[in-house]
């Protein structure tokens, strides 16, 4: 999982919150990610949606793609298809994917690499690995988090961000044992480069065998922390590859790695997404790459979709139709 490395020793520490007198999350709740099949045929691990969106909000969806060994010819991607009245956020940590959009953004997201596209109002686009990595196979990881906008910012305009892997700003714990990736939002007065219309952060830690991570978390946020590999334990509770846990209020929160690793293509860390938003509070009408406020934008937004309307500037080979027995569904 190379994802971006550095030397903890040399970069900016995030301060440690005093043992006494802080506010330490728990963990609530704890999910295990089901599998599903995606794409053109690619699984992927989803803790949430589930059963109470509400606790994730404002984060809509979140898949864990890989990490997988693909042989020559096996990888797949998502083709063209809609999205309208949230924001995508795709983050390689092994392998690569193409992004191509109807805004004209696009680019190669690789190792350590996110993209972020705002769909706001609508837009078209596709995420597919490249020809050369379809043609020789290799290790492919990564993640992609739906955040959602609030009901004002449904209809802005579509925008894409090419967060680049040198462009993450990079933290070590306050005694060097944990390595940050913090791609957006502020941790301990430090920003990250993603550019956020619903405030949240998002950060990727790799925590060291035996380890531990203690860090402030704005009380207004909620926070979730998902195992991406390794286990370790959040608070009091245990949590491991593919697991979702979600933490209560409070100020601060607190994470160790097992000091026996057994997974395998790693460093042998605890590999952890820490997630945190500000809940928008607002109703949530969904159906497939739509996400509204009422199910009569959903039905709008499907209309525009068969009409042509979503993505303008759609190269020719997107298609503008859904199948004729597609049936409204709710979230």
């Amino acid at each position: 999982m190379p994802a971006v490395t550095a030397d903890t020793l040399t970069l900016p520490r995030v301060t440690r919150p005093p043992e006494r007198g802080t506010a330490w999350r728990q963990v609530a709740t704890s999910v295990t990610a089901r599998r599903q099949m995606e794409g053109e045929g690619f699984e992927v691990r989803r803790p949430f949606p589930g059963t109470d969106l509400s606790l994730a909000d404002p984060f809509l969806l979140l898949d864990h793609l890989g990490a997988v060994e693909y042989g020559p010819g096996e990888a797949k991607g998502a083709p063209w298809h809609p999205h309208r009245g949230f924001e995508t956020v795709t983050y390689m940590m092994d392998g690569a994917f193409e992004h191509r959009d109807s805004t004209g953004g696009g680019g190669l997201i690789t190792e350590g690499a996110t993209q972020w596209m705002t769909a706001g109002a609508g837009v078209l686009h596709s995420e597919l690995p490249p020809q050369d990595f379809v043609a020789r196979g290799g290790l492919f990881h990564g993640v992609q988090l739906w955040v959602n906008l609030p009901k004002e910012l449904k209809w802005t305009p579509a925008r894409y961000q090419d967060i680049r892997a040198g462009e993450t700003v990079l933290l070590s714990s306050d005694d060097g044992g944990a390595l940050l990736r913090l791609i957006a939002g502020e941790l301990d007065g430090h920003r990250g480069p993603g550019m956020t219309r619903t405030p949240i952060t998002y950060v990727h830690a790799t925590v060291a065998p035996g380890a531990r991570l203690a860090l402030p978390w704005p009380e207004r946020f909620n926070a979730l922390v998902y195992a991406l590999a390794g286990r370790g334990t959040v608070g009091t509770s245990r949590l491991a590859e593919g697991q979702l846990a979600v933490l209560g209020p409070g100020e601060a929160l607190s994470l160790q790695a097992a000091r026996d690793q057994d997974y395998n293509g790693s460093r042998g860390g605890f590999e952890v997404l820490l997630l945190g938003g500000s809940p928008l509070h607002e109703p949530v009408a969904r159906y497939g790459p739509f996400v509204m406020n009422t199910k009569p934008e959903i039905i709008q937004a499907m209309e525009d979709f068969q009409a042509g309307r979503l993505g303008v500037n759609a190269p020719e080979e997107v298609p503008h139709h859904t199948s004729a027995d597609e049936k409204l569904r709710g979230s």
